[in-house]
């Protein structure tokens, strides 16, 4: 045998048995354990050392998505997924130590025990809201929906503190909860999440807007968390082909899977503006990737999140669980939306394909995770005097005393004699900008103020349609589909 050949044959062990490889490396962790049992300083717990340490220290080498729960997390898990969404329906407006109505919904708790727009509340619970940072006042109104809420409240024009009681009850909220025209024949349909109706209902508004008659749609997916991924793929068949893929599913383990459009779909032809941020994930992502890989509409906005991650949740003995990442969404062209797992030893190249990618036109689109918009838009900076009109809550309490006094129809608009009260309102309150701020930011004034009065007066959903006119990205989606 020739000198280097043996060389080799020294150098290259022969080949483990998996399951032999395996029982060593567990083997190594018992020996450990025994030994750091009998001999270190303080007791071992052995829950501890295998539920907090061991095991979730080997997920950690995976991605940072997978989650191994003990016992009592899982039962907790298996009852958030069983539990149903309860509240007390009223929009309201949080800042700092201060939290108006809005909107008290017809039928829900809150319309039921008498609170209207307008009204302050002062207290809940015996918790002083006045005395709260803002993160602190949004962790108490989340957790006072979970059981009766004993609410204080004082309601304009009236010096007398009222007591309200309310119980939560389930609150329908449908995960299209916004659609109006922008313009003749332009439409406006706001996504919040993705659930089972959800493919259903976006029909339904459309063809209340205007159905094929349409000049032009923007679906705002802005702050979208996902949801459903059979509610992304029946909303994308309204607008793709039959046939045409919307996305792809990969994993090691995994046969690759692709899902397409169902060869009955009946699509419309108008075109289409999605509207993205950092906070669209998910199923809001696999929507906006298939219909820009097929060029059927154009992104307008920020860099959604980045998360096409498929899980599986696996029962374990002792009552625990397992939640592991089995494989990955990816769009028409190839790529990921997952961003890269830069995770313990992970490669992210093993999840991120490289190279180029190109929609059905030949437009190149970058990939590496997320949805990269078309155009990419940030939202408007506030002025320094917008912010402070804004975090005070000036104009929703000037909003508030002009409806004790006037009434007011759909077509209000806000009149410069109107702009001047304000200002002597503002003053009162110890807000005196000069009056070239005033003059600079007056369009906007105007515009809030309007959305406000409208807000207090005929619901949230009115006050949206004048935000939108002066939101800078579907103004400028507006302009994308004349």
């Amino acid at each position: 045998m020739p000198f280097f050949a043996f060389l080799l044959f020294l150098a290259a062990p022969p080949q483990d048995d998996a399951a032999d490889q395996l029982a060593r490396d567990l083997k190594k962790m018992i020996d450990v354990f025994s030994i750091a049992d009998r001999e270190a300083a303080d007791p071992v717990i052995p829950d501890a050392a295998f539920y907090q340490g061991a095991i979730p220290g080997m997920l950690k080498t995976l991605d940072p998505h997978s989650i191994f729960f003990d016992p009592g997390q899982f039962e907790q898990l298996k009852q958030m997924q069983k539990s149903e969404s309860k509240g007390f329906g009223s929009i309201v407006s949080v800042l700092p130590g201060r939290v108006i109505v809005l909107q008290a919904m017809d039928g829900t708790p809150s319309a039921k025990a008498g609170l209207t727009a307008g009204d302050e509340i002062l207290a809940i619970n015996g918790y002083d809201l006045a005395r709260l940072e803002f993160e602190q006042l949004v962790q108490l109104l989340t957790a006072s929906r979970q059981r009766e809420a004993q609410l204080y409240v004082r309601r304009p024009g009236n010096a007398r503190i009222l007591r309200f009681t309310l119980k939560p009850e389930l609150v329908d909220t449908p995960s299209i909860d916004r659609a109006f025209l922008l313009a003749p024949q332009i439409g406006y349909v706001r996504i919040a999440s993705f659930e089972e109706p959800t493919g259903k209902l976006a029909r339904e508004k459309i063809e209340a807007l205007g159905g094929e008659n349409l000049k032009g749609l923007v679906i705002d997916l802005r702050n979208n968390p996902g949801g459903a991924v059979q509610a992304a793929l029946e909303t994308a068949s309204l607008f793709l082909n039959p046939d045409q893929l919307v996305f792809s599913v990969k994993g090691r383990n995994a046969k690759t899977e692709e899902v397409r459009v169902p060869k009955l779909a009946r699509p419309y032809k108008f075109p289409v503006a999605i509207l993205i941020n950092g906070k669209s994930a998910s199923a809001s992502e696999i929507l906006s990737g298939a219909l820009q890989d097929h060029d059927r509409a154009t992104i307008l906005g920020e860099p959604s999140y980045g998360k096409g991650l498929v899980q599986r949740v696996y029962s374990l003995s002792g009552n625990s669980g397992l939640a592991l990442t089995t494989a990955f969404y990816y769009t028409p062209s190839g790529r990921s939306i997952q961003k890269p797992l830069a995770f313990g030893q992970l490669d992210s190249t093993a999840i991120v394909p490289q190279g180029s990618f190109h929609t059905d036109a030949g437009r190149e689109v970058r990939g590496g995770g997320g949805i990269q918009p078309d155009e990419a838009i940030a939202p408007a900076e506030l002025s320094r005097l917008e912010m402070v009109l804004d975090a005070s809550g000036s104009i929703t309490s000037f909003a508030t005393e002009y409806l004790q006094t006037h009434e007011i129809g759909a077509d209000f608009d806000v009149i410069p004699e109107l702009l001047d009260e304000l200002r002597v309102f503002l003053s009162a309150h110890r807000i005196q900008p000069p009056v070239s701020d005033f003059l600079r930011d007056r369009s906007w004034i105007q515009s809030r103020l309007k959305q406000e009065i409208l807000s207090l007066k005929f619901g949230v959903a009115k006050g949206d349609e004048v935000e939108m006119q002066r939101d800078v990205l579907v103004q400028s989606a507006i302009e994308k589909l004349r």
